[in-house]
């Protein structure tokens, strides 16, 4: 619990620090192309189009999903999932790849995966907005349901933040650690209900399958921007995501204070 404590107050000591070093990330991530933080919206929207023409047509044959239009259910469950992939990827490696910058600046080694994730955050944003306009121009509307994606933004800051400090602190300790979270996270894009609906599974095969806290992520984005429910409508599920997230933030703190002091030994 004390390594928890101690986390938190390095983030909140350090906030500024870590919106300087996410804008520099972004600027300089971008820095050597043309269309510079266009990409940033081109590539996600190039990779929805594709989802959207093998699964809308080639698989459902142009149907929608409960009445909503395929595009639009899509794009909603995407939009967050193109947030979580590269972040959950780049936070993994981020400590180790950059012990030499620590070295040479005093800050807590905690602050890298947080502006790490701040980078691409940006980015979502961006991404939101533009599936906004997306959905007005289309006809689908905004809804006052918008209002909760504040609250699913943080919860899925939290428990990428969370999942970070385990997967960063064994990455430096052991670099195949990067291999296998990539590997997860591929799975993880089909076996989470993003490209797919997963009412044709057996009860039991869908409870199952809301152990997954991406698929709380993933649900809650959908009834924000498709204006369906209200995240306290279901208080269980809620409860079991911060539950898995309190413990994932437990053990990823209690690994990070341990282990930090001797990541440059792992170099």
């Amino acid at each position: 619990m004390n390594s928890m404590v101690t986390v938190l107050k390095e983030q909140i000591s350090s906030l500024y620090l870590i919106k300087r070093l996410s804008i520099y990330q972004v600027k300089s991530t971008n820095n050597n192309n043309y269309l510079g933080l266009f990409w940033e919206f081109l590539n996600p929207l190039i990779q929805m189009s594709i989802y959207w023409f093998v699964f809308g047509f080639g698989i459902r044959g142009g149907q929608g999903v409960n009445g909503v239009p395929f595009v639009h259910w899509l794009s909603a469950g995407l939009i967050v999932w193109f947030f979580i992939n590269p972040t959950m990827t780049q936070a993994s490696k981020s400590i180790y790849t950059r012990l030499n910058m620590v070295s040479k600046m005093s800050f807590p080694m905690s602050v890298i995966p947080s502006f790490v994730i701040m980078s691409n955050f940006y980015s979502h944003l961006i991404l939101v907005g533009a599936i906004t306009i997306l959905f007005l121009v289309t006809g689908q509307g905004i809804s006052i349901h918008y209002i909760q994606l504040i609250y699913y933004m943080f919860a899925t800051l939290m428990l990428v933040f969370s999942l970070s400090l385990i997967t960063s602190t064994l990455a430096t300790i052991v670099r195949d650690t990067q291999m296998i979270v990539q590997s997860i996270m591929r799975m993880l894009l089909y076996l989470t209900p993003i490209l797919w609906t997963p009412e044709r599974l057996p009860s039991i095969f869908q409870k199952i399958m809301q152990l997954n806290p991406f698929c709380y992520i993933v649900d809650g984005y959908r009834a924000s921007l498709l204006g369906t429910n209200w995240f306290f409508q279901d208080i269980n599920y809620t409860l079991y995501f911060w539950g898995f997230v309190f413990i994932t933030f437990l053990i990823g703190s209690t690994l990070h204070v341990k282990f930090r002091k001797h990541f440059a030994d792992y170099l």
